[in-house]
């Protein structure tokens, strides 16, 4: 979803909010050095665990809400999208425990890190998934707050959840970031969940 390969990844990344996922396991088992930041970290392991499983099942229950809206291509099954996001899970927890200072408690738009501390700043479906209630003010702080702790972010999916409209305010906020000194990208991605969610956001300082 982030047009990344094991053979290109950044040195310094930043997972933002990263959750439960596996992303942070996987690219430092490539050599990247990964800080995943959420403020559900600060809840501890077995809180987190049981919000994995929540999160499985309201994922889960948003697909069989808008049945027409997501598609099963690339996973091939609903089965498999399961089991997957199940082994990610429990590759987070496992890593959570091993290496706790890789995961910071820290949420959008203000976070513990300083200025182009990384080379890649990465988040998936907060922005632009929860537009209608994040708003464009708090999209735009988030973003200006990403591109100042990173050379270069990427944000996916770039449509509302669930029934994957449009982003009501896109226009305003691209207009906001330009104003801001930032440059902004659109490219199509390899994966798609959601019909027509197969584009990520590029932002450079």
């Amino acid at each position: 979803m982030f047009g990344l390969d094991a053979d290109s990844l950044p040195r310094r990344i930043l997972d933002c909010s990263s959750g439960v996922s596996s992303f942070a396991v996987e690219a430092a088992a490539c050599g990247s050095r990964v800080v995943a930041a959420d403020p559900a970290y600060a809840l501890g392991g077995q809180r987190l665990a049981e919000l994995g499983r929540d999160d499985l099942a309201r994922g889960s229950a948003i697909a069989d809400a808008h049945p027409d809206r997501f598609t099963w291509d690339w996973y091939g099954a609903r089965e498999r999208r399961t089991t997957l996001r199940r082994t990610a899970l429990a590759r987070f927890l496992a890593d959570y425990v091993a290496h706790p200072g890789r995961y910071v408690a820290g949420a959008l738009p203000r976070l513990p890190f300083r200025d182009g501390a990384f080379d890649l700043a990465v988040c998936s479906h907060l922005l632009f998934t929860w537009a209608e209630e994040l708003g464009r003010a708090w999209h735009r702080e988030a973003l200006i707050e990403l591109a100042r702790v990173a050379e270069e972010v990427r944000v996916f999916p770039t449509v509302v959840q669930g029934r994957g409209e449009p982003v009501p305010f896109w226009d305003e906020l691209m207009s906001d970031l330009a104003e801001a000194g930032l440059r902004t990208e659109v490219r199509q991605v390899p994966y798609e969940f959601q019909v027509g969610a197969n584009r990520m956001l590029v932002v450079y300082r």
